[in-house]
C-alpha cells in the first residue's frame, strides 16, 4: 500500500511544519527559543540530532574566527624553497588535502594554498614540479570576523581554507570550513584521523557493570547486555539514551532503559560521550 502524503496528521507533517508549530507561541528571547526547543525534542517533535545541530547553528552566531580557528604555531605549512620528495613527505604523513606554503623560512609571508591533488598532477607531468607555479591564492581573514560571515564568505567563493591574520597583519592561524561546520554538527571524523582500533566500544568490568561508548551501536550492546533495545529509529545507544533522558544530558546524569541504569560519565556541550552501565537494582 502506498504511503498517503497528502495527510494533515502529525505523523506526516514536514520538519517545518513542525518548526512552525513548535515556534507558535513566539519566543521573547535566545533562552525562550532554546526552552522551546528542547521541550520540543522531549516531546519528539525534534530528534536529538536536530535539536543539536540548531544549537551549534545559534552557536556560531556567537563566535568569532580565533575562537575556533587553528593557531599558527599548530599550522602545517610549507616552505616553497623545500625540495618536492620532502614536500610529498609532509603532505603524506600529514594527510591533510590543502597547505598554506610560505617564502623560504618566513613563515609570515604565504604564498598561497597547495592542493595535494594540483600536487599529484604536477608530479605526474613533471618529476621536478615547480611548488609555485600550481598555488591557489590564499584567503586572508581578519581573526575578528564572525563565525558566520565566514561561513557565508567559504560558500559564496568557494574556498575551504582562510589564513587568519592579526591586527598588524600577521599571520595568527588559520581556519577551514570543517572547522566551522564541526561547530554546528559536531567533529567531523575521515579517514586520516587517528583512531585506536584497539579501543573497546563496550567494556565490561568486574562487577558485572559495563563502561559503553555512546557510539556504541544498539545491536552490538545487545549482543553484550543480552538486552533488546531497539534500534529503528536511533543507530547508537547515545542517541537513544539521549531520547529517553528529553534533554542533551551533563555527567553525573543518569536513566533506566530496559531494566539497565545508564549513568553519564563523559559529555561535552553538543552529546553525551560514554556511560557506565549496570542491572537496575530491584527494590
Amino acid at each position: 500500500m502506498s504511503e498517503d502524503h497528502s495527510s494533515t496528521g502529525p505523523a506526516h507533517r514536514s520538519w517545518w511544519g513542525r518548526l512552525g508549530q513548535i515556534l507558535s507561541g513566539e519566543p521573547r528571547n535566545r533562552g525562550d527559543l532554546l526552552d522551546e526547543l528542547r521541550g520540543a525534542q522531549g516531546n519528539g517533535l525534534l530528534s536529538a540530532d536536530t535539536l543539536s545541530m540548531i544549537e551549534g547553528a545559534m552557536r556560531v552566531t556567537e563566535l568569532r574566527v580565533d575562537d575556533v580557528m587553528i593557531p599558527r604555531s599548530q599550522m602545517i605549512a610549507l616552505s616553497a624553497e623545500a625540495p618536492v620528495d620532502e614536500i610529498m613527505a609532509t603532505v603524506i604523513e600529514s594527510g591533510h588535502s590543502r597547505f598554506p606554503v610560505h617564502a623560504g623560512e618566513n613563515r609570515e609571508s604565504i604564498l598561497g594554498i597547495l592542493l595535494a591533488k594540483d600536487l599529484l598532477k604536477c608530479l605526474a607531468a613533471d618529476d621536478d614540479c615547480d611548488i609555485t607555479a600550481i598555488l591557489r591564492p590564499a584567503a586572508l581573514i581578519p581573526e575578528t570576523m564572525p563565525l558566520n560571515v565566514l561561513l557565508a564568505e567559504f560558500k559564496l567563493s568557494h574556498n575551504h581554507m582562510a589564513i587568519v591574520v592579526d591586527e598588524y597583519g600577521g599571520v595568527a592561524g588559520l581556519i577551514t570550513i570543517e572547522d566551522v561546520l564541526e561547530e554546528i554538527v559536531g567533529e567531523i571524523d575521515d579517514e586520516h584521523d587517528e583512531e585506536d582500533e584497539d579501543v573497546a566500544l563496550v567494556e565490561k568490568a568486574s562487577d558485572g557493570s559495563f563502561v559503553v561508548s555512546a557510539l556504541t551501536p544498539i545491536e552490538e550492546l545487545n549482543a553484550h547486555l543480552a538486552s533488546d533495545f531497539s534500534d529503528e529509529e536511533f543507530d547508537t545507544i547515545g542517541g537513544l539514551a539521549t531520547a529517553a533522558f528529553g534533554h542533551l544530558p551533563e555527567r553525573g546524569e543518569e536513566v533506566e532503559l530496559g531494566g539497565w541504569l545508564f549513568h553519564v560519565t563523559a559529555a561535552d556541550d553538543r552529546r553525551v560521550q560514554q556511560f557506565h552501565v549496570q542491572r537496575r537494582a530491584h527494590d
